[in-house]
């Protein structure tokens, strides 16, 4: 096995001020006057981020590299170029009014990993990937988790380039202009062999604030459905148009959305049920509404929960096209997934060679390791963030445990670039 000396010499160079200052750095591009941080995929305030990590990968000499959906690598060769690469990251788009650590953390913490090993004179047998994926959030561009999807297959980019924001702007239009402000960057292919994948991130729940221990090693995702509903009825006149006439698509609505939460509630009270997105037309205080649209998003650990609640909203969305029609579409289903335990197992013995404490976790939120889980043997650290508050402008972390987090992913990257897991 590999000496532990390696492995705690790498993670004595994570500097815990460099890690926190850049953090701040990128929360300022975005940034609202609230505190938080509005940065959707390939907007400018997304090309400035890209810009600042640019630079700090030029300082440490690595080689920068994109793809054709515009994730961006950092790669620190090792000693075997031709062996397939270890890779961590996260991304770098936010929610409207998100937090300052959302994905950041994951970027940032790795490429500090990368400078740890810079620093402590070591190189790796295998070279260490840090990846920026695009359009994590889907809060621009839905839905998300784009640039993961289309690197490991899930999703085509002809797919991808289709999808429009809510201004009507595409995501080949918004990726034109992304490549030509990067057009000086090599051009790497999809997918590729990844020798395993660890990424860092905060919990974005309660559970480890809670406990007071600095790290999670994630244990699994829970699954999530996702849909648009839209609801198309007829405008018309608010003060003469009699009441039994009416194709009122708002009140459509508002009882599928109260029936869906009824029976939903009631039958899977630990079903996570939201309802985030929400859009009438004309939305004129004096026209009846002729357009409602909507989205529901449903996560759980079973995947029979969710085929089951999603039978019911149809069924429910079906029973209540009366005078109005309701269409249906789901953009996007995630199974529930487990990582494998070897990966879990060499995370926590990290952890422990560093003397920070360690708890297994299971994971709410969905992310990248997700749709890498699939391609290569992956993993998550997560580290706490005050009440498990996130996607708002009071998501906070404490300096101390973004640096032990990052300890402990310097210590796992550069064990697994260094040896084979079996």
């Amino acid at each position: 096995m590999l000496s532990d000396t390696v492995e705690v010499k790498v993670a004595s160079h994570v500097n815990e001020h460099r890690l926190w200052d850049r953090l701040m750095q990128l929360a300022k591009i975005g940034a609202t006057e609230s505190g938080g941080v509005s940065r959707f995929a390939l907007s400018e305030e997304e090309s400035l981020a890209r810009r600042l990590l640019i630079e700090w990968a030029l300082e440490l000499e690595l080689e920068i590299s994109t793809d054709d959906i515009s994730n961006l690598y950092f790669r620190l060769n090792g000693r075997n170029k031709q062996t397939a690469p270890v890779m961590s990251g996260s991304h770098i788009d936010s929610q409207p009014n998100g937090g300052k650590f959302d994905g950041t953390f994951g970027v940032v913490a790795a490429l500090e990993v990368l400078q740890a090993i810079r620093e402590s004179g070591t190189q790796p047998a295998r070279s260490i990937d840090v990846v920026v994926w695009l359009n994590e959030e889907g809060s621009r561009f839905s839905p998300g988790m784009m640039g993961s999807d289309v690197f490991v297959g899930r999703r085509s980019l002809d797919d991808c380039l289709t999808v429009k924001d809510s201004k009507g702007v595409s995501v080949a239009e918004a990726l034109e202009t992304t490549h030509s402000e990067f057009h000086s960057l090599p051009r790497r292919s999809f997918g590729g062999a990844v020798c395993h994948y660890v990424e860092a991130h905060i919990e974005q729940g309660p559970l480890l604030d809670t406990a007071k221990i600095p790290v999670g090693v994630v244990t699994g995702i829970q699954g999530s459905r996702r849909f648009r509903i839209r609801v198309i009825g007829e405008q018309a006149h608010a003060g003469t148009e009699p009441m039994e006439n009416r194709k009122d698509a708002l009140f459509t609505a508002v009882d599928v959305i109260q029936e869906i939460r009824s029976q939903l509630m009631n039958r899977f009270p630990d079903l996570k049920l939201t309802m985030g997105l929400f859009e009438m037309l004309p939305n004129a205080p004096s026209v009846v509404p002729s357009s409602v649209y909507f989205s529901i998003d449903i996560r759980h650990p079973k995947d029979s929960t969710l085929a089951e609640s999603q039978r019911i909203i149809d069924e429910i969305c079906h029973s209540n096209q009366n005078k109005c029609e309701i269409e249906v579409n789901q953009i996007a289903v995630s199974k529930s997934l487990e990582f494998p335990n070897r990966i879990r197992k060499r995370i926590t013995r990290c952890a422990e060679i560093l003397n920070i404490g360690s708890m297994p976790i299971y994971s709410m939120a969905g992310h990248d390791a997700r749709q890498m889980h699939y391609h290569c043997p992956s993993g998550m650290i997560f580290v706490p963030c005050y009440k498990g508050i996130s996607h708002s402008d009071k998501e906070a972390c404490e300096s101390s445990d973004l640096f032990m987090g990052t300890q402990v992913l310097a210590a796992s990257l550069i064990d697994m670039a260094n040896q084979q897991l079996k």
